[in-house]
């Protein structure tokens, strides 16, 4: 059931978010409302679910470049930005049956369902039991096994030279959403829409960041409710991007490892990183054995935003080919 239409509201008089959907929150069960963007289009629609800490707000500059092609929509999961925050339905099969009840009231047929990252498992929550009722998926960096035992390999990576660090910003970087966009696109080359940190971080009395705003406890009761990916139920098509690292003689020539420990050191993460994608890609394969699947390398978690052409081709191409 959709409750409401609405403009976006800024957070703060002087700040307007600029990207051209319209918002609406739509009921999934009692007392859990969620928030739903429409961005308008032409053709099939395509529901973008974002990643593990997100809003559909992550989707604000890259939406609009597909609405030539689809009628473009986002949802914001339940316990993230401007949904309802309930204490319990974070399996993946309850949210699962979140997007199915969005799908529902748009009255939407035969969506083509795009995750990214923590959004791969929902896609394949939905396409599991209702695949009669989507047209297509597409994972976007998305296809990570839960149940990976992560702890070998984050002490390996200690071993790796000090530049190659998960760089943090500093309390400076993080004074303004602009700072802190400025800083993402100096590390990363890329930033989220500002509207994306406004909806994920709370916003001081005086206009400056504050802290993130979802409860850990959302993030932990997710994480438990997910389990290993299992393909083999999927018969839509699908079109699967996986990011690769950097080539391996291009990290050594910019960290320069001092000694053959840290030389080492960037050899075993190189390749556990790419057994990492390669493992993913035969699970994923395993159970779709037509999947379209998109390797590339150097591109960032974020890869509608570090590979945008790329991403915007290969899902306009898939969409175009859909029955």
């Amino acid at each position: 059931m959709v409750l409401a239409a609405t403009c976006v509201s800024a957070q703060e008089p002087q700040w307007k978010d600029s990207s051209p959907h319209r918002v609406q929150f739509v009921r999934v069960e009692d007392g859990v409302q969620l928030e739903v963007l429409d961005w308008g289009g032409s053709g099939r629609a395509l529901v973008l679910l974002a990643g593990s800490g997100h809003s559909a707000h992550l989707f604000d500059d890259f939406a609009v470049k597909l609405t030539g092609l689809c009628h473009v929509y986002g949802i914001t999961r339940r316990g993230y930005g401007a949904s309802s925050r309930p204490e319990t339905g974070f399996s993946a099969e309850r949210l699962g049956d979140d997007v199915l009840a969005v799908i529902d009231a748009l009255h939407l047929t035969a969506p083509v369902l795009t995750g990214h990252s923590l959004g791969g498992h929902e896609l394949t929550a939905v396409a599991s039991s209702h695949q009669d009722r989507i047209a297509g998926l597409v994972y976007v960096d998305s296809t990570a096994d839960p149940t990976f035992d992560w702890g070998p390999y984050l002490e390996l990576r200690k071993k790796l030279p000090p530049a190659m660090d998960y760089p943090q910003p500093s309390p400076e970087e993080r004074r303004t959403f602009q700072s802190y966009r400025d800083w993402q696109i100096r590390i990363r080359g890329s930033a989220f829409p500002e509207s994306e940190l406004r909806n994920v971080f709370a916003t001081n009395p005086d206009g400056t960041m504050g802290k993130y705003s979802t409860p850990i406890s959302v993030r932990d009761a997710i994480t438990a409710g997910m389990r290993k990916p299992d393909y083999s139920r999927i018969r839509v098509p699908v079109l699967a991007f996986f990011t690769l690292p950097k080539p391996l003689e291009d990290q050594i020539q910019r960290y320069q490892p001092q000694t053959a420990g840290e030389r080492t050191a960037i050899e075993q993460v190189y390749a556990a990183d790419v057994d990492w994608v390669k493992r993913s890609i035969g699970l994923l394969q395993s159970g779709v054995p037509g999947a379209r699947v998109v390797e590339l390398a150097g591109a960032s978690h974020y890869v509608f935003l570090s590979n945008e052409s790329e991403v915007l081709r290969e899902i306009r191409q898939f969409v175009a080919g859909l029955r």
